[in-house]
């Protein structure tokens, strides 16, 4: 005898139907704390106050980039929600923020946390609770270390990286000269200051002076007083943004006049040459990896109208000769295609996974042979630059894009 189904029976195997086929479904999403079906919180801090200030325009660029995503629908369907503190550049403050991100907030991962002071205060913290804490803002050399610390990433060249460049480059063309250093007594400071050494290899003996600062003193005047009786013809600037643009300016009021190098962190047009001035930071070198949206060369480059298209919408009355802006909005771009790779597998260790073996990524705004790889065992992003010196008001490269010299 045929059975025949109730219409409540039918409708109740629908429902058990649709309710496995729904497990299913959600069973190919993986999320740890901090990603949902319709949102991924990212941490971040920021010296929005304090000696560092200069450089919170990462962070705006970054909240203004990751709106930008939002508002055109999110990263596979998927919202950022990007939480970002200030740090006011003080590693106890950072200590204090991040725990506050990872264990209350519940973000998924860190991304852009700024300084090397400050980064160096959570490294351990945050590899030990395996939080991926990507693309650090600032070149410290110890976040490429996958052995010890593989929960973190860097971005930029690393300052050892760029100093090894610096080096080069003084003894290919100044071999004879005479070198001060200003630099910043942490890590930042000293990594630069060590890869000048490297890159200067025999030559390393033409440093004549060092003088180092804390970011708590008001001015470097004193220690550039210093460095110019030295009798040095060529001048490191390793200083942050506030302390170069005060370099640059008691430089000019000694009427000193050596061939100056400013180090990219203070590269800034907008930051540290305006403040101290266009006519006295006339032929200044720095390095860079980024393009210069005002350069009138790039004018007609789509990347370049792009981005001041984003400026206009997303970030009105950002400072366009500000490099952090520019560098904000790249970092961010690389965070989101990490999230696009990492799909719907949104734990820590594939969004780990994904950071880690990037190839060949070009971004629209980095310098053209410029690119962005990583590796498990090789977490630098960047490790190429080409030098630039300041003619008018902006930077023009010279030479071509390089890569520090292997150490023997």
């Amino acid at each position: 005898m045929r059975k025949v189904l109730s219409i409540s029976s039918i409708v109740t195997a629908a429902l058990i139907a649709i309710t496995a086929g729904g497990a299913v479904l959600a069973g190919e999403k993986k999320y740890d704390v901090g990603a949902t079906d319709t949102e991924i919180k990212i941490g971040n801090t920021m010296p929005y106050s304090g000696p560092g200030s200069a450089w919170g325009l990462l962070g705006k660029a970054e909240a203004a980039y990751f709106d930008k995503v939002n508002a055109e629908g999110g990263v596979n369907g998927r919202k950022i929600k990007f939480i970002s503190y200030d740090d006011a550049y003080s590693p106890p403050k950072t200590v204090e923020q991040v725990r506050r991100l990872v264990e209350n907030d519940e973000v998924l991962l860190l991304f852009s946390t700024f300084g090397v002071p400050t980064n160096t205060a959570i490294h351990k913290y945050v590899n030990a609770r395996k939080v991926p804490h990507l693309f650090v803002g600032g070149g410290g050399s110890k976040w490429n270390d996958p052995k010890n610390f593989p929960w973190t990433t860097a971005f930029q060249p690393s300052f050892l990286t760029e100093g090894r460049i610096y080096g080069q480059y003084i003894a290919a063309n100044h071999p004879d000269g005479k070198i001060a250093v200003l630099y910043q007594n942490d890590d930042y400071g000293k990594d630069i200051l060590n890869g000048l050494k490297q890159g200067l290899g025999t030559k390393a003996k033409a440093i004549v002076a060092e003088a180092s600062y804390e970011v708590s003193v008001p001015t470097v005047d004193s220690q550039v007083v210093q460095l110019k009786a030295s009798g040095a013809d060529i001048f490191m600037n390793f200083a942050g943004p506030k302390f170069a643009a005060q370099a640059i300016r008691k430089i000019a009021e000694l009427g000193w006049k050596p061939v100056h190098i400013l180090n990219i962190p203070s590269a800034s047009i907008g930051s540290v040459i305006k403040p101290a001035g266009f006519a006295i930071s006339q032929g200044v070198i720095s390095g860079g990896f980024l393009k210069d949206p005002t350069d009138p060369a790039l004018a007609s480059d789509p990347a370049v109208k792009a981005y001041l298209a984003f400026v206009e919408k997303y970030y009105p009355g950002a400072d366009v000769t500000a490099t952090a802006n520019t560098q904000g909005y790249v970092m961010a771009q690389t965070m989101v295609q990490v999230l696009k790779l990492a799909g719907d597998d949104l734990t820590r260790e594939n969004i780990m996974r994904q950071a880690t073996n990037l190839k060949g990524l070009e971004l629209d705004m980095l310098l053209p042979g410029v690119r962005i790889n990583t590796a498990p065992d090789d977490l630098a992003p960047i490790k190429s630059m080409q030098l630039r010196r300041l003619v008018g008001e902006r930077w023009e490269t010279f030479g071509g894009v390089i890569e520090a010299a292997p150490m023997p």
